[in-house]
C-alpha cells in the first residue's frame, strides 16, 4: 500500500474514494460500477430499497466481497485488494447488520479486547466513556454478549466500534428489530458520533432519521447509484421518494 498523504494535502481530506466498484457473488452481478467519496468528519446516508446492494457495498468497500473490481482509496491508500483487517487497522470500523458481538465473552471483554488508539494516537473514546454513553452495557459487565438482549448487544458493538477510535463508522441497520425507545436511544448516540467528527457511513431503513442525521444521502438502485446530494437539499424530494417507494 502507497504511504498516506500529509495532514497537509488537499487529498487528505477525503478520507474514502471508491471509483467504478462492481462486485458479484458467484455469476450474480450485483454492485454496476458505484462511485461513493466520504470527507473527513462527513456523515454520508446510504439509502435504496432492500435488495438495491447497499450492505453489498459496505462489504465490498471493507474487503469481505472476494469478487470485486474498481479502486478503493482509504486514508490516501490504495484498498482495492485489501482484506478486512488491513481495513480496519486503517481507522475504519464496522457495525454489521446482526451486532456481530462475540456471544461467549463479558460484556468487559467485548470492550477491552476491541480498545487501540486511533490513526493520530487519539484515546478520547475511552472505556469510562463509553460505559458513561451507553449507561445499561454498565449495569451488564459481568453477562456475556448472548446474555443480552437485541438494544444491549447493539449498544455494546457500537460502543466496541467506538474503542478503536475509528476515523470512519460504517453503520449497517444499527435499529434494525430493536424496541422504539433503543431506536431513541441509538439515534441519539450516532448524533453524538457526528458531533465528535468522527465520519459516518449510515444504513438504515428510517429514511427520514437518516436523512436529519446525514450531510449527504446517496441512493441505490439495483445495484447502481441513481441519486446524490446534500440531505437538505433532497429531503423530502419526489425524486428521492420514487426511488424509496415511499
Amino acid at each position: 500500500m502507497a504511504s498516506a498523504p500529509s495532514p497537509s494535502s488537499p487529498s487528505s481530506e477525503l478520507l474514502l474514494d471508491a471509483s467504478g466498484i462492481h462486485a458479484w457473488y458467484g455469476s450474480s452481478h450485483v454492485l454496476h460500477g458505484v462511485d461513493l467519496q466520504i470527507r473527513r468528519g462527513e456523515t454520508v446516508g446510504l439509502l435504496g430499497r432492500n435488495g438495491m446492494g447497499k450492505s453489498t457495498l459496505i462489504r465490498t468497500l471493507l474487503g469481505h466481497v472476494a469478487q470485486r473490481d474498481g479502486r478503493i482509496t482509504l486514508f490516501g491508500q490504495d484498498c482495492s485488494r485489501a482484506r478486512p483487517h488491513e481495513v480496519a487497522r486503517l481507522g475504519v470500523a464496522y457495525v454489521p447488520e446482526g451486532r456481530g458481538v462475540f456471544p461467549n465473552l463479558s460484556v468487559r471483554e467485548n470492550l477491552v479486547m476491541a480498545a487501540r488508539t486511533g490513526r493520530d494516537g487519539r484515546s478520547d473514546w475511552t472505556y469510562e466513556r463509553v460505559l458513561a454513553t451507553f449507561p445499561r452495557l454498565k449495569e451488564r459487565l459481568g453477562n456475556l454478549g448472548a446474555q443480552l438482549s437485541g438494544g444491549e448487544q447493539q449498544m455494546l458493538s457500537i460502543g466496541r466500534a467506538l474503542m478503536t477510535h475509528p476515523e470512519l463508522i460504517i453503520l449497517d441497520e444499527a435499529t434494525e428489530g430493536l424496541a422504539p425507545l433503543i431506536v431513541t436511544e441509538i439515534w441519539r448516540v450516532i448524533g453524538q458520533i457526528r458531533a465528535s467528527g468522527i465520519a459516518t457511513l449510515i444504513v438504515d431503513r428510517d429514511y427520514r432519521k437518516v436523512c436529519n442525521e446525514s450531510d449527504r444521502l446517496v441512493v441505490l438502485q439495483k445495484g447502481s447509484l441513481v441519486l446524490a446530494g446534500a440531505s437538505a437539499a433532497l429531503r423530502g424530494s419526489t425524486e428521492l421518494a420514487g426511488y424509496l417507494g415511499v
